[in-house]
């Protein structure tokens, strides 16, 4: 059986880097935690997602922890949650389809800050992009996006120093009607990443290239296979983003690599 700790206590163990681990078993398919050895699983965390329609995937609108939608954000939190019961943990999901950086700034107190969250993930940007092409009067507000995005992070890292924050590189394939102005597409989403590359290492933020993630799997499918309009991901494509994303916290949370 896992051993549980509490937050103070994984956290004292983690800042002294006393997170060492015995050897796991990989399996090539992930089964239930006590098959393996798992060194300090903390107890009670809260892990909130946080963006636009990708992290939303149809989820409904309810105050109620746990209820995730139908994307990478629910097989994440199925996976962890069944394979960690005794650790108490809570998810939330409060991605909002449509939603830009602004948007998640407005609204960042009542649904991330009350929330207390020990991880926190957001995948947003996109729907800036598209307000950049679309919207005449957007470019002049450009500056917001980054001032809003640097301001989500900064109150989140203030409430909880010891926060890990999980950014996703937002990504775009323009395909029917955004096929008309693919390049501006690429340039300003090209543009969006690199802004957030710079935020996760200005905040030690862990980082998620989800654009690397579907290049790599265009070789075995196109791109439609797994983003199927070109911005939102199919079942297919929101897998292999729940699997990158648990690969990719399980470099700060030990206990994940029986994911690995």
């Amino acid at each position: 059986m896992p051993q549980i700790y509490s937050k103070r206590s994984f956290l004292k163990a983690s800042l002294a880097g006393t997170l060492g681990l015995g050897t796991l078993a990989k399996p090539i398919l992930a089964g239930p935690a006590e098959k393996f050895y798992i060194p300090e699983v903390p107890a009670g965390y809260t892990f909130l997602f946080q963006g636009d329609s990708i992290t939303d995937a149809n989820r409904v609108r309810t105050d109620l922890p746990n209820v995730m939608g139908q994307g990478y954000a629910h097989a994440v939190a199925s996976r962890i949650g069944a394979d960690f019961p005794e650790a108490g943990f809570t998810f939330y999901n409060r991605g909002i389809s449509g939603d830009k950086v602004y948007n998640l700034e407005n609204r960042w107190e009542e649904e991330t800050l009350a929330l207390q969250p020990d991880v926190l993930s957001i995948l947003a940007g996109i729907n800036d992009v598209g307000d950049l092409i679309h919207d005449p009067d957007y470019p002049a507000m450009e500056p917001g996006f980054e001032t809003s995005y640097r301001n989500i992070l900064r109150t989140s890292r203030e409430q909880n120093s010891s926060l890990l924050i999980i950014l996703g590189l937002p990504f775009i394939y323009p395909t029917g009607k955004r096929a008309e102005k693919k390049e501006l597409w690429v340039t300003y989403t090209e543009e969006k990443q690199a802004f957030i590359r710079q935020l996760a290492k200005e905040f030690d933020a862990l980082l998620i290239d989800y654009p690397a993630l579907f290049a790599r799997a265009e070789k075995r499918k196109p791109a439609e296979y797994w983003v199927g309009d070109g911005v939102h991901p199919t079942i297919f494509g929101h897998e292999l983003m729940a699997r990158e994303w648990l690969r990719v916290a399980a470099t700060r949370l030990d206990f994940l690599r029986i994911y690995l």
